[in-house]
């Protein structure tokens, strides 16, 4: 899974997980066979409803209109997802960390003519291989990419932090803390940087300094991190 980064307007570097290509691509699975569906079932209405074929056919451009702007609607209206991308756990995002607006989801609709229709998603996947931040054609010209919100679950979703043997603290006052805290610390930030909430960070940040009375010029990104892991150096001792 690879990683982009965001430098926010507050100087704080959030790395994102892209999206696997694969996932991308079963997501897009779920969506056309949703997107069939419910095709079959209009076409199935249609016909029960015997009438002209002449106005059958009005009936149907009108009633296809919901899949023909399927991505566009459901993305805009779900802060960044589909069905597809909501059963994979994907969303998109915009690469400066803020969330996409109208514009950047018309921009990454129109432009699935070329990513997937005229070349049957082969402009996707190479463009997606070749540009390194999970980014289709649509996605360059609209700033955006779709990142995984699925936690990886590994010795960082416990309390503790694996430290290499030449690892220095810095802040002993961090034994101050009691377990539940340092839990709830590392919970706040873990998921503040998943989601690219740089408040939460700054936030924490300024909470922990004025717990600790200590001063640095570590980023809160840093600083937070350096905190964790200098509480998991001294209790691991003790």
């Amino acid at each position: 899974m690879e990683q982009f980064q965001i430098e926010t307007a507050q100087n704080i570097t959030i790395n994102q997980n892209t999206s696997h290509l694969g996932e991308r691509m079963v997501a897009y699975i779920i969506d056309g066979f949703v997107i069939f569906c419910y095709t079959i079932l209009m076409i199935v209405f249609l016909i029960s409803l015997d009438i002209d074929l002449e106005d059958q056919w009005a009936f149907y451009l009108i009633l296809s209109l919901p899949a023909f702007f399927y991505y566009l609607l459901l993305e805009t209206l779900m802060d960044g997802k589909t069905i597809g991308k909501s059963a994979m756990n994907l969303r998109v995002v915009k690469l400066d960390g803020s969330k996409p607006n109208f514009g950047n989801y018309f921009v990454r609709w129109a432009l699935r003519i070329i990513d997937v229709g005229l070349t049957s998603g082969g402009a996707a996947v190479l463009t997606i291989l070749i540009r390194g931040k999970g980014q289709r054609i649509g996605d360059i010209a609209a700033g955006t990419t779709v990142i995984s919100e699925k936690k990886r679950v590994s010795l960082k979703d416990t309390l503790l932090r694996e430290l290499s043997e030449e690892y220095k603290p810095i802040f002993p006052q961090v034994t101050l803390f009691k377990d539940q805290e340092m839990q709830t610390i590392k919970e706040l930030y873990d998921t503040a940087k998943l989601n690219g909430n740089h408040k939460i960070i700054v936030s924490l940040d300024k909470r922990i300094k004025e717990v600790l009375d200590v001063q640095t010029t570590l980023q809160p990104i840093e600083f937070v991190d350096v905190i964790i892991k200098d509480y998991n150096y001294y209790t691991q001792k003790m």
